[in-house]
C-alpha cells in the first residue's frame, strides 16, 4: 500500500501517469508497504494467462527474491523509476523517503533493484547510468544501503500512517536495528538468481 498522501496524476507523454506526494513526506516515513491484497504471480501462472494480462503484468509488477511477479493493487504500481529516487526499497518489504519529498513532487524508486527481466533506457536524467539492467541489484547495493542506513533512525522519528500495515516483530526489529542491538539486512536479500 503507497502512503496516504499521495495522488495519481499525469507526469507527461514520456512517462504517463505517477505517484504525487499531496503533502510533505518526510525522510524515514514509510511510502510503501507490501500488502495482504499485493498479488504475487509465478512465472508459470504468468505464462497461462491471456496476453492482455501478460502485458499488465509486464507493465505494473516487480520480480521478488523468488522471481515471482508481485502487482500492488492500488497507485503504488504507478511509482515511476529514477536515478535520483526519492524512495528506496528495504529488505523488509517496505520503502522509505530517502529525503524529504515536497508537496507536487512525483515519488520515484530506482528500478535497478527490482529485478528487472530486460534492460531498459529510461528518460536521461543526466546521471551517469543511462540504463537498467538485471544485474544492478549485486552492482549497486552497498549504495542503496548506504542511503536506506543514513535515514532509518527516523522511521521512529516520523509519523507512519502506514504503520499498522507493519507486525509487530518488524516493529520490534526496526528498533533492534536503530538501537544498535541487530545490523540492518541489505537490499541485497531481495535479488533474484536466475
Amino acid at each position: 500500500m503507497i502512503h496516504p498522501h499521495t495522488e495519481l496524476k499525469f507526469i507527461s507523454e514520456e512517462i504517463g501517469n505517477g505517484v504525487v506526494a499531496t503533502k510533505l513526506i518526510p525522510a524515514g516515513t514509510i511510502t510503501w508497504v507490501l500488502d495482504k491484497l499485493d498479488r504475487e504471480f509465478s512465472p508459470s501462472e504468468i505464462e497461462g494467462l491471456d496476453p492482455l494480462y501478460q502485458d499488465i503484468l509486464n507493465t505494473y509488477s516487480y520480480r521478488n527474491s523468488k522471481g515471482n511477479f508481485v502487482l500492488c493493487w492500488d497507485k503504488g504500481r504507478f511509482v515511476n523509476h529514477s536515478f535520483k529516487p526519492n524512495c528506496m526499497s528495504t529488505a523488509y518489504d517496505f520503502e522509505l523517503a530517502i529525503r524529504n519529498i515536497q508537496p507536487g513532487e512525483e515519488l520515484t524508486n530506482d528500478y535497478g533493484y527490482l529485478n528487472v527481466i530486460s534492460p531498459f533506457r529510461p528518460v536521461d536524467e543526466g546521471t551517469k547510468r543511462k540504463a537498467v539492467f538485471p544485474d544492478d541489484l549485486p552492482n549497486f547495493y552497498k549504495f542503496w544501503d548506504e542511503k536506506v542506513q543514513k535515514v532509518f533512525p527516523d522511521i521512529i522519528r516520523q509519523q507512519q500512517p502506514l504503520k499498522p500495515l507493519i507486525s509487530d516483530e518488524l516493529w520490534e526489529k526496526i528498533h533492534s536495528i536503530i538501537e544498535g542491538r541487530e545490523e540492518m539486512e541489505s537490499i541485497l536479500v531481495n535479488y533474484f538468481r536466475e
